[in-house]
Parts: structure tokens; C-alpha cells; sequence
């Protein structure tokens, strides 16, 4: 094996000098020191694909052929907009390599020591309520499969049902994250492999043994509009979109990784952690959507899967535990990036219980497509805008030269400004940019110019590149003045 893969043990950086161990780095925020890494890059190839192998990737992959694009082209917008996003996500995930720190602290170089609370406030939001939607995501599909095996009425609510499996899903998540990263790393690490053997069970069962209409077509009706309309909304929900959606998560577990593996490794192990499963999942989700005319995520499953029933609700239930680790993980540092002094394991539980709440909303209240768009569109409409700034300072004003140590000192002893305004007008001003080219299914997130457009969706184009630029223009002259 390649000494820059290897490890003296499996996946678990090294204790620090002195009497605090890596579990102890992680219950605050801290700079994560040398000897406290990893130089094993598996671990974050799992932890990024066990994150996307969820139902929610075939689901959002069928969401091009119900919306009339062919089989085929559906395929190639989500392996080309997922080799763009990743290749974003990719870059972050160095990033938090070099520095040590979460993305959230590192946005106090570029925030101000207090203005970075905005980004750390909203990501904390983010987390929290995707960790109810991913739970509560399933939760149809687990139905809709213990009906296949016999042990509900799939032709009943079965609320309460839902709302003790969501509870056991919701525990076991806290726990592990619980442990930080050594844990979700080994969790990833040994029970990715198995789902991975039940995905490809799965696709062979949808591309050899089920009728797939391989030569879909699409709506022939589509006007040209409408069929570009169509395009744009798969880029947003599960092309750029879906890795901008993870672009605030990244340097929270690539800081576990040593400086001395080289930066084009630790790209490629993350980027093609995120890209293999989502372009995988999205083309079994668009093939699905070629056998079944539902669009309810639970018949489409059970339509083409009703053999391999118990299989496919392992795979099922463990979506939303290897996703949602993360999301409690990330929401725990970016809620002390807020200064809150509480231990992060103390604030696992507390998200774990606003989330299970949120999960108790969403099945007595919620509706699947709307809360879902709702979700993926105000997600991108913050993330792209934010690492538009982001980069532009890391490249552009900061040139890769980063004191972690200083982002760390408290608000009453910090040598950074409280506040950049700069980078908090050109992130608002993105973010309404980002709304005037979004087009979601809630009215609200209908934006003037996309609904001009004909429902063309390029919120997450138009939103980075207004605020990048705009930071650009307001910040990088005033660093070449200071440069000399």
C-alpha cells in the first residue's frame, strides 16, 4: 500500500502529546494539531459516499424523466453537473485540510470575528432541519416495504408507526455522532461496504431483470422553455446544487486529515466520494422512474424491488444514519462557532431532540415534494453565495495564507475586526440574486426573472457569481494596496 494511505492504527488519528486525546479535541472547538491526524484517505472516501448513498439521490434522480427529459440526457446532467459541484466541494474539503478548522471558524477571516455568526447561525439551521428531512424522508419507503413483508397495513397511516422508527434512526444517530470523527469514520468505513452490495443487487435487479425503457425519450410536448426549464431544475436539485449543498460540511472532517497527503489525493478520494453514489443513485432513480408512473418515492421502490424487500429497507434505513451523522455533527460545531460554550456531545442531543420534533411536524403535517424543494432551493440559495465569498478571499485576498490559532481567540481578545462588512453585503446581495433566478415549487421561491424565464432555474449560478464578484471588487484592490 502507498505510505501516504497508510496508518499505525486503522482510521484513528493519533492521541496529542499530553494528557487530552483526540476525543477531547473534539468536545470544543480547537485547531486539530499534526500528531492528532490521519493520513488514511478511506476514510473520507466513505464518510462522503455513505452520506450519498440515500433514497433521496434515486429520488431526486427520477425527478428529470417525471419532468419529461429522456432517459439518456437525464444521465448526462447529473454526471456533468455533479463533476462540476464535486470538483467544488473537492476544493473546500483541501481547504479545511490546510487549516485545521471547521468551516465555520474559517469563516471568521473572511466574516469578522462576530460577523461570521450570520453563516455559522444559518448552517447550524440547515443541518438541523435536514436531519428531520432526511429522516422523515424514509420513513414512506419503510412503510411502504414492512407492508410488502407483512408487518403494517400499508393501506394506513401508520403515524405512530412512523414516529417510533423515525425515534430509533433519530437515537442511533445522536450516539454515533456522539463520538465524533473516529466514530463516523469507522461507522462509514464498515457499513458502507455492505449497503454498497445491496445497491448493486438492486441495480442489477432494475437494468437486467425489470423492463427499463432504455430508449425514454422524454416529453415529446416540451417546448424548447420548458425542456431547458426541465434541465436547470435537475442541476439545481442533484447536479452544481447537490455539491454546493456540501461545501459548509467539508472542512469539518478534512481537518482530521495530516498536511502531508498530498492535496490532489485528498481531492480525489472526496470528490469521487460524492460523485460515484450520486451519479449511481440518480441513474437508478431515473431508470426507475421509466417503470412506474407514481412519483411517490415509497411505490417506486416497492414496484420494482417488492423481492428484495428486507435488503432494500437495510439500504433504506441506513440513508438517513450515515447522512444525518453528519448533519448533527456539523450542526453541533457550527452552533460553537457561535460562541456557545456548550460541550459539543451535550449539543448532539439537543439537535437530536428539535430534529426528532421536526420529524413528528413533518409526518403529521408534511408534504413531500414541497417540503423537499423548499429545502434543496434555500439551501443553495445561502451555500452558493457564501463560497463565492469564501473563495475569492482563500484565492484572491488571503492567498492561502490563514492564521487558525488567531480564529480562535474570543471575541474579546481577537486581533481580526468584529465585523467585514464587505463580505456580509456581497453574501446578502448574492443571496438575493439567488432569488430572483430560483424557481422552486413553493410560490415564494419563484423569483421575478425565473418566472420571466419560464421557470429556468439558475439561482446557484447567478448567486455566486454576484456576490464572488461583487466581494472581488470591493476587497481584492484594498489586499494588493496592503501587499504593496
Amino acid at each position: 500500500m502507498n505510505q501516504e494511505f497508510a496508518l499505525t492504527s486503522v482510521d484513528t488519528p493519533s492521541a496529542p502529546p499530553g494528557p487530552h486525546g483526540p476525543h477531547d479535541l473534539e468536545a470544543d472547538l480547537a485547531v486539530i494539531p499534526e500528531s492528532a491526524k490521519t493520513t488514511d484517505l478511506r476514510g473520507q472516501f466513505w464518510i462522503w459516499a455513505g452520506a450519498n448513498i440515500a433514497p433521496i439521490n434515486w429520488i431526486l434522480g427520477a425527478l428529470g424523466v417525471t419532468m419529461g427529459l429522456g432517459l439518456v440526457e437525464t444521465i448526462l446532467v447529473l454526471a456533468l453537473g455533479n463533476a462540476i459541484g464535486m470538483s467544488l466541494f473537492g476544493v473546500f474539503v483541501v481547504i479545511g485540510q490546510r487549516t485545521g478548522v471547521t468551516g465555520m471558524v474559517l469563516a471568521r477571516a473572511v466574516f469578522g470575528r462576530r460577523g461570521a455568526y450570520v453563516p455559522a447561525a444559518v448552517q447550524a439551521l440547515v443541518c438541523i432541519g435536514w436531519c428531520a428531512v432526511n429522516t422523515w424522508i424514509v420513513l414512506d419507503l419503510v412503510m411502504a416495504l414492512l407492508g410488502r413483508i407483512g408487518l403494517v397495513d400499508p393501506g394506513l397511516s401508520n403515524n405512530a408507526a412512523r414516529i417510533i422508527v423515525a425515534g430509533v434512526i433519530m437515537s442511533i444517530q445522536v450516539v454515533i455522532a456522539w463520538f465524533g470523527y473516529r466514530v463516523i469514520a469507522a461507522f462509514e468505513r464498515w457499513t458502507v461496504p455492505p449497503t454498497v452490495a445491496v445497491l448493486v443487487a438492486m441495480t442489477g435487479v432494475a437494468w437486467i431483470g425489470l423492463e427499463v425503457d432504455w430508449g425514454y425519450a422524454g416529453d415529446a410536448a416540451l417546448t424548447p422553455a420548458e425542456h431547458f426549464a426541465a434541465i436547470t431544475a435537475v442541476m439545481t436539485a442533484i447536479g452544481i446544487g447537490w455539491g454546493i449543498t456540501w461545501l459548509g460540511y467539508a472542512a469539518d472532517y478534512s481537518r482530521f486529515v495530516s498536511t502531508s497527503v498530498p492535496a490532489r489525493k485528498l481531492f480525489a478520494a472526496s470528490a469521487l466520494g460524492q460523485f460515484i453514489p450520486v451519479v449511481w443513485l440518480g441513474a437508478l432513480g431515473a431508470t426507475l422512474a421509466t417503470l412506474s408512473t407514481s412519483s411517490d418515492p415509497g411505490e417506486i421502490i416497492v414496484d420494482a424491488y417488492g423481492v428484495l424487500a428486507i435488503p432494500v429497507l437495510l439500504l433504506v434505513v441506513h440513508g438517513p444514519l450515515a447522512t444525518n451523522i453528519l448533519n448533527i455533527y456539523t450542526c453541533a460545531v457550527s452552533t460553537q462557532a457561535l460562541d456557545i460554550k456548550v460541550n459539543r456531545r451535550v449539543l448532539n442531543v439537543v439537535i437530536g431532540v428539535v430534529a426528532m420534533a421536526g420529524v413528528v411536524f413533518f409526518v403529521l403535517n408534511g408534504d413531500f415534494a414541497h417540503t423537499i424543494d423548499a429545502w434543496l432551493v434555500g439551501i443553495v440559495g445561502w451555500l452558493a453565495p457564501w463560497a463565492a465569498v469564501m473563495l475569492v478571499h482563500w484565492f484572491g485576498v488571503a492567498r492561502g495564507q490563514v492564521d487558525p490559532e488567531a480564529l480562535l481567540t474570543s471575541p474579546s481578545e481577537s486581533t481580526l475586526p468584529m465585523v467585514r462588512p464587505n463580505a456580509l453585503i456581497a453574501l446578502a446581495v448574492g443571496i438575493f440574486f439567488t432569488w430572483l433566478f430560483m424557481y422552486g415549487m413553493v410560490p415564494v421561491m419563484q423569483g421575478p426573472i425565473a418566472t420571466a424565464l419560464g421557470g429556468i432555474d439558475l439561482s446557484w449560478l447567478a448567486g455566486g457569481l454576484t456576490a464572488g464578484t461583487l466581494y472581488a471588487a470591493l476587497e481584492i484592490p484594498k489586499a494588493r494596496r496592503v501587499r504593496g
